[in-house]
């Protein structure tokens, strides 16, 4: 952390913070409003940090935004994100030599490969300078940020988790938010489909309680290796290996048989027993709303190491776009080999950050055959991590950039007829909220490999139109077309629901010959004209099976909240927002410096 801290202070991505602020909001929403800056925000280093409610101030500073833009991610690899792709290309694609020179080139690429596999020391590491046993066990030493007003508690955000299979055969590094309950108890939110929930059920299975060690800080890459997509069984510091070229050191913590990095700056070990759960969250997540409490595994802290000087390594998740995007950009770019040896045609595929990652993604491929695109959605929602994407819109090779959304809007739009919709069901991220029921529920993909020719509506203005269709439906506030000059405007509807808005689309079919698509969204709290965030709006709130609705050329889509009105019985979340009083507290203290046009933009 002290070299990555002196990196960052050379290329001028680092801002230190002085100024005392507390752990419990003031820290996160800071640290928030920072990445909304895009490049020009910087990694945050905050030096005065205290705990309001107990009064203690703690000696190591917090570290936030690590990973907040393109520059500093390729800093943190210390190589261009392409470069791991290509590497991981090349070697997907080894074949036998046919010559001695090949075999010699082949002998050096396998060479290079004996550092990716980490090395087990024997001594202790500097991790492990400090060390808290029995009583001394205390989670409260540690600044562990409380980001959101609903959130249950203190969370942990960028910890390492390190787990083995019941045998020991193989061992997982994933990351999982962490709640800390009391002095010596963390909540797990490993989720269901997570290798560290399988490794748990084994353990569940045989009656045993299962190690846990978790590791916060030290190189950059651990962490990041552990939001890798490997396949099941694989050790996620192997990619550490390939990045760096030199092998992950690794020492045994102090009373679990699991091995960490020795120059991280905290391990928190312990045991999970299996036979008990125990309520956790609420959490304001990455969706941008609350997940809701829910009965997760915890763990029994048995040992905390520190360095003894040390960095407390956060993050801030919420509404987009946040420092996730940088991250997500770099996972998306190296695993695309990966994801082409089970869609060899795919040419590229983009997950927009304000499409929630699982909620959108956009892909190109060559199309072959009739439905090769339908072919093409299950294989992605059968893939992996991938199995988890709820809306999929594939286009061909003669497309515009993925990364460039009015020309690639446009080309799906001038494509696009209800027939090019496809809905089927499958398993959903443990965080959507949305579906009927939970971890199962409606995809939805787009066809646009096929043109369809349609004629253009006949449009008219926001300001007639709204008066037309205020006229059917007395309960809309505001509207606003997208895409006009496209064969599939986009109408948004500002509502304020006293019905299912399965009644709403069919009264506005009068107005066919002037609609294409219409999404309805609630008025409150949503702005018709912000297509940013309509966009993350719209792709959290919909199930395909219940939310999309067709009749002739105009398709509807309900991105409203759902309740008892949609039968929807389960809890809907609130957003994840800023408190206001918090940010008052930050311009007082002359930290807050996020123009107000960047508040509205991204609704803080």
């Amino acid at each position: 952390m002290q070299k990555t801290i002196n990196l960052l202070k050379k290329h001028d991505q680092l801002k230190i913070i002085d100024t005392e602020l507390d752990i419990y909001l003031e820290v996160p929403h800071l640290a928030y409003a920072e990445v909304k800056k895009a490049e020009e925000g910087k990694a945050l280093l905050f030096t005065n940090v205290v705990d309001g409610k107990s009064g203690k101030k703690f000696d190591e500073p917090v570290l936030m935004n690590l990973f907040g833009s393109f520059k500093r991610c390729e800093l943190l690899f210390d190589r261009t994100i392409e470069s791991v792709a290509d590497e991981i290309t090349k070697l997907l694609h080894l074949k036998p030599p046919a010559s001695f020179k090949e075999k010699l080139s082949m002998a050096s690429e396998l060479f290079s490969l004996k550092n990716i596999f980490p090395k087990r020391l024997k001594a202790q590491g500097a991790c492990q300078q400090l060390q808290y046993l029995k009583d001394d066990i205390d989670l409260y030493k540690i600044p562990v940020l409380t980001t959101w007003e609903q959130d249950g508690g203190p969370f942990i955000t960028m910890g390492q988790v390190y787990t083995q299979s019941l045998d020991g055969e193989m061992v997982n590094l994933g990351m999982y938010r962490l709640q800390v309950y009391d002095k010596n108890h963390l909540g797990m939110h490993w989720q269901i489909h997570k290798d560290a929930s399988h490794f748990f059920d084994q353990y569940q299975k045989a009656g045993k309680k299962m190690p846990v060690s978790i590791a916060i800080g030290g190189d950059p890459l651990y962490t990041w290796c552990a939001t890798a997509p490997l396949p099941y069984g694989l050790n996620e510091l192997l990619m550490y290996g390939l990045i760096k070229k030199e092998p992950a050191k690794l020492v045994k913590s102090l009373t679990t048989p699991l091995y960490i990095p020795q120059d991280v700056d905290y391990v928190i070990e312990g045991w999970v027993d299996p036979s008990e759960l125990k309520i956790e969250g609420p959490f304001g997540d990455h969706t941008g709303y609350y997940t809701l409490a829910e009965p997760y595994p915890f763990l029994e802290v048995s040992a905390i190491t520190m360095r003894e000087k040390r960095v407390y390594l956060a993050t801030v998740v919420g509404k987009p776009p946040l420092e996730d995007k940088y991250m997500g950009w770099a996972t998306e770019r190296i695993f695309f080999p990966l994801l082409k040896t089970t869609t060899p045609d795919l040419i590229d595929y983009h997950m927009p950050e304000n499409g929630g990652f699982h909620n959108l993604i956009l892909a190109k491929m060559q199309p072959l055959y009739k439905g090769h695109a339908k072919q093409f959605m299950h294989a992605f929602w059968g893939a992996g991590q991938m199995s988890f994407v709820k809306h999929a819109i594939f286009v061909d090779e003669n497309a515009p950039s993925l990364e460039n959304y009015e020309a690639f809007a446009t080309y799906v739009l001038n494509r696009f007829t209800p027939k090019s919709i496809f809905i089927s069901e499958g398993v959903l991220d443990a965080l959507d909220h949305s579906s009927p029921e939970a971890l199962v529920g409606g995809k939805l993909g787009i066809d646009a490999t096929s043109s369809h020719k349609v004629e253009h509506p006949h449009l008219l203005g926001d300001a007639q139109l709204l008066q037309k269709v205020q006229e059917l439906i007395p309960e809309v506030r505001d509207l606003h077309q997208f895409m006009r000059r496209t064969n599939n405007p986009i109408t948004v509807i500002g509502i304020d629901k006293q019905k299912n808005v399965k009644e709403y689309f069919d009264a506005l079919l009068p107005l066919s010959t002037n609609m294409r698509i219409v999404v309805f969204v609630d008025d409150e709290k949503n702005d018709v004209r912000n297509g940013y965030m309509l966009v993350w709006r719209v792709a959290n709130n919909i199930d395909a099976q219940r939310d999309i609705y067709q009749s002739g050329l105009m398709v509807g889509i309900d991105g409203t909240n759902k309740n008892e009105l949609d039968g929807f019985g389960r809890r809907w979340p609130d957003d994840v927002e800023c408190t206001p009083t918090v940010i008052e507290s930050l311009k007082q203290k002359g930290v807050w410096e996020l123009d107000q046009t960047l508040v509205d933009a991204f609704q803080i």
